[in-house]
């Protein structure tokens, strides 16, 4: 008896609250290929889901627009599964390191779980304290707008400044790069600057190349996106069961999973042969669209 009640009031609390109108399938294919397309390149999964949302017309009613919120974050299991498999090998080989006899096999090892814990650590907490004013605040195509041309104007200005010394192996970076990286990471939590593109400058600010730092970002959404997506998923599962229901939910999490996975390997090429740059220019050119699109009538006052 307790399940069928719990249904009851679930299904009419949903329908006080507006939540039975349910994502359609390609609605959750399109934000799917986005999350997938932009989670490991310096564009900003969060601001294009945001933006892709406005678009689709999904943040209609308040209702509606927490449950989009909600789904763009957890669509990112997907991506954070294809990132998981990507360095499989690599993160593989490095545990397994710490359990082996041989001395440099054993730092390697530990090298890499102690940069990561450093670096995780600052953004989990400014995180917890500010998620709710970042969403409430932020999430929306107006700072977005901001931060994709921010955000692109640093990257022209970064990719200018590489270094010629950058270290190139990850098994020799060291616990204050990891911990610039860290810190730069929370910048990410404004939507719209991107949590690669906070962790590629950072690691080259910290003395890393292009590709030693977009391959610590990488392994570093990890635990991030790990983290980041259990909590979402347990605080607003009520919402997104009622609201976009289990085919949605399916169908955008296999797509972010198969788009995860080949945007990795193209970003990594292109950031070797062509650095940041493009990635910048596509920011600035972005923002222009979104206001010319969705933000022209909108007062700025």
């Amino acid at each position: 008896m307790a399940p069928i009640w719990w249904l009851v009031r679930n299904l009419a609390a949903a329908h006080r609250l507006g939540y039975t109108r349910r994502m359609e399938w390609w609605q959750a294919l399109v934000l799917g290929v986005v999350e997938g397309l932009t989670e490991f390149v310096p564009v900003s999964s969060t601001g294009h889901l945001i933006l892709t949302g406005a678009w689709l017309g999904l943040d209609a009613t308040e209702a509606q627009k927490a449950a989009v919120d909600a789904f763009d974050i957890v669509i990112q299991a997907g991506a954070w599964l294809a990132c998981c498999l990507f360095y499989f090998r690599y993160v593989g080989t490095r545990l397994m390191g710490v359990l082996s006899d041989d001395i440099v096999q054993a730092a390697a090892g530990w090298r890499l779980i102690f940069n990561l814990m450093v670096a995780f650590v600052p953004v989990m907490v400014i995180g917890l304290l500010f998620r709710k004013a970042i969403k409430a605040v932020l999430f929306g195509p107006m700072p977005v707008a901001v931060a994709l041309a921010v955000g692109g104007v640093v990257m022209l200005i970064a990719d200018r400044l590489r270094r010629d010394d950058a270290v190139d192996d990850l098994d020799q970076m060291t616990l204050r790069q990891a911990m610039v990286i860290g810190f730069a990471q929370c910048f990410a939590l404004i939507p719209g600057t991107s949590r690669s593109m906070s962790t590629i400058i950072g690691g080259m600010a910290a003395g890393l190349s292009a590709k030693a730092a977009a391959d610590f970002s990488f392994l570093l959404a990890i635990p991030v996106l790990g983290a980041a997506t259990g909590y979402e998923l347990l605080k607003e599962w009520h919402v997104m069961s009622a609201h976009i229901g289990w085919v949605a939910m399916v169908v955008g999490l296999t797509a972010s999973f198969v788009i995860g996975w080949a945007s990795i390997a193209v970003f990594l090429r292109i950031i070797v042969a062509k650095g940041l740059a493009p990635f910048g220019l596509y920011r600035i050119a972005l923002a222009a669209v979104v206001w010319w699109t969705l933000l022209r009538d909108v007062p700025l006052t």
